[in-house]
């Protein structure tokens, strides 16, 4: 992919530039073809996805009436939603993609320390949703009659999975290949293919339930109860990382319309809506195979050969269109931000694959409360921080105006101290450390009893803490006036 600049007048280019390369340069004009449906099959591509309708499916295991976990799921995505079209205006005006907007703020080398941190994210959520894509790829193996076998006692994969997870990520390397617009087209085409698949499971599983019985299911009991800003926190962290890097798409929109529109529609009513497929099949499968089933694709394999070979086949499709717009694009740029000269938006890519290999999502997803509240709740609160020194720097600080030859030039307004602004490194530490006490003992590294019950509430508010913490830092410390 490349995003030359040479026809902008005074542009900055990447020849002999240690900080710039053609895939981080602004956008020109004439790349900026995306419009608001295009933005809206993106979200709707992403949010038709293994991950979405385990959230609604883990809100139910952990307590939750099928009324509040969707109605949480819509608040959070409303939420969300702000930051995302805020850092989203970026974009159309200036052209840049996260990283290099990351430069404003934490400085030119500085933002080397939200790139990777968002990158690695991501790498773990590419896992993710790799392992998921594996389930459905082995399963549908199985509806062919190659009697694969599942995991043995004790274990959380078998070799046969495994081997479905590394065919499913090498797929991937493809669109990374090819570029944004690649990715562009395989959202708009598998977008309608998705909402279709979706109806029409609701419309089969409606016809064995009736609508009365199951949405009538009395909530699970769970000790304690179900924890319901720790929720929230987690289901804001779900897209905490499109928040952060939306500029590495919305820089292609044609308009600030465009991007807006296009995200307004795309992202809190699919999320709700989806979400609702995932409370219908966990509250069916309870229902008619007597086991409430986390994960669609165990659903499907239950519901006969072909229900189970179209489905998987769409949940293939729907880990791959999240997989490559949501988890590959960000860290191909943010990897290529740590060493521009020599990691291009392939290399970044192609990193970003390799390291998803070492996380072992299997293990992470083995209980619903550490999907929901460990995984999500815990990047969340990091992002928080990010997003909130992000919005200060750009909106309060800088009034939307960047000076663009500068954030690709050492010595600069955005050079700091040797590349680096400790203001914003002080405030991603008050916004973060305070929350990593209660993060460590939701993981299981600490005992809960030994903390005191402030430091264990306040990583239920973790992105929002996090986010008001270092906003407010920085907001406080940074020069008004550059």
């Amino acid at each position: 992919m490349s995003t030359s600049t040479s026809a902008i007048k005074g542009a900055p280019t990447s020849a002999g530039n240690s900080l710039a390369n053609d895939d981080l340069l602004p956008t020109p004009a004439a790349h900026r073809t995306w419009a608001w449906k295009d933005y809206a099959a993106l979200w709707v591509g992403m949010v038709v996805c293994v991950p979405t309708y385990t959230m609604a499916s883990s809100m139910l295991d952990q307590g939750f009436s099928w009324q509040m976990a969707v109605w949480l799921v819509f608040v959070a995505n409303l939420i969300v939603l702000i930051p995302m079209v805020l850092i989203g205006r970026v974009g159309p005006k200036h052209g840049i993609p996260f990283p290099v907007l990351a430069r404003a703020s934490f400085g030119v080398k500085g933002a080397n320390l939200p790139a990777v941190l968002r990158g690695l994210v991501a790498c773990g959520w590419f896992s993710i949703n790799c392992y998921f894509g594996a389930l459905a790829l082995h399963g549908f193996l199985n509806v062919l009659g190659m009697g694969l076998a599942g995991p043995a006692a004790g274990e959380t994969i078998s070799n046969s999975q495994f081997i479905c997870f590394l065919a499913f990520w090498a797929l991937h390397i493809w669109f990374i290949w090819k570029g944004p617009e690649s990715i562009r087209k395989l959202e708009v085409i598998a977008a309608p293919l998705m909402i279709a698949a979706s109806v029409l499971l609701v419309v089969v599983l409606l016809t064995k339930v009736p609508a009365g019985q199951l949405f009538a299911l009395p909530a699970k009991v769970v000790e304690g109860g179900p924890k319901t800003w720790a929720a929230l926190t987690g289901l804001v962290g779900f897209w905490a990382t499109l928040a952060l890097n939306i500029p590495d798409f919305t820089r292609f929109a044609k308009s600030q319309k465009d991007q807006v529109l296009g995200q307004a529609i795309g992202l809190p009513i699919p999320m709700a809506l989806f979400s609702m497929v995932g409370v219908i099949g966990f509250s069916a499968s309870a229902i008619l195979y007597g086991k409430a089933q986390l994960f669609p694709d165990g659903l499907l394999t239950q519901m006969g050969p072909v229900a189970a070979g179209v489905g998987l086949l769409v949940i293939l499709l729907a880990n791959l269109t999240t997989n490559v717009a949501a988890n590959l694009v960000s860290p191909s740029y943010d990897f290529s931000q740590v060493a521009p000269s020599k990691i291009s938006f392939r290399m970044g890519g192609i990193i970003a694959a390799l390291i998803g290999l070492l996380f072992m999502p299997w293990k992470l997803l083995a209980t619903s409360g550490g999907y929901l509240f460990t995984w999500l709740g815990g990047y969340g609160t990091l992002l928080g921080a990010i997003a909130g020194i992000l919005l200060v720097d750009y909106y309060l600080i800088r009034k939307t105006e960047l000076k663009i030859g500068d954030l690709y030039a050492r010595g600069g307004a955005y050079e700091y101290s040797g590349g680096w602004n400790t203001q914003a490194l002080i405030a991603f530490a008050l916004g973060v450390l305070p929350c990593l006490p209660g993060y460590l003992a939701v993981s299981g590294v600490i005992a809960k009893d030994s903390l005191p019950p402030l430091l264990l509430s306040l990583f239920d508010f973790g992105w929002f803490f996090s986010l008001a913490v270092a906003g407010a830092y920085y907001y406080l410390t940074a020069p008004k006036q550059r």
